[in-house]
């Protein structure tokens, strides 16, 4: 599997963690996190693994030290995935390793 394969398969699995979710008076919360994630999946899937977006997320730490672990945000990264609501794919992508270094300092 691919880097960029990985970062889509992830952000496909959070897509329908958000869908499973039932909360009262969510006013479509989950439904818009949900096709904001399945939207910014298949854009990084159509990444090649030498794109900018990849390399920055791999020097964040994302594929592990050696860069060919499966993706991983970490903590605060994945924090940032489960509350993401909308806006273009590649600006979740470009957020992850600001939120993922803020949480280190």
């Amino acid at each position: 599997m691919t880097r960029s394969e990985s970062l889509a398969a992830y952000l496909r699995a959070q897509a329908w963690r958000r869908l499973d979710r039932v909360e009262s008076n969510d006013d479509g919360r989950n439904a818009r996190c949900a096709l904001a994630l399945i939207d910014t999946a298949a854009y990084a899937a159509s990444l090649p693994d030498d794109d900018p977006l990849i390399l920055m997320l791999d020097q964040a730490g994302c594929f592990g030290p050696l860069g060919c672990e499966e993706f991983d945000p970490g903590d605060a990264g994945a924090r940032l995935i489960r509350h993401w609501q909308g806006g273009q794919p590649h600006e979740l992508l470009l957020a992850l390793p600001t939120a993922i270094s803020a949480s280190t300092r």
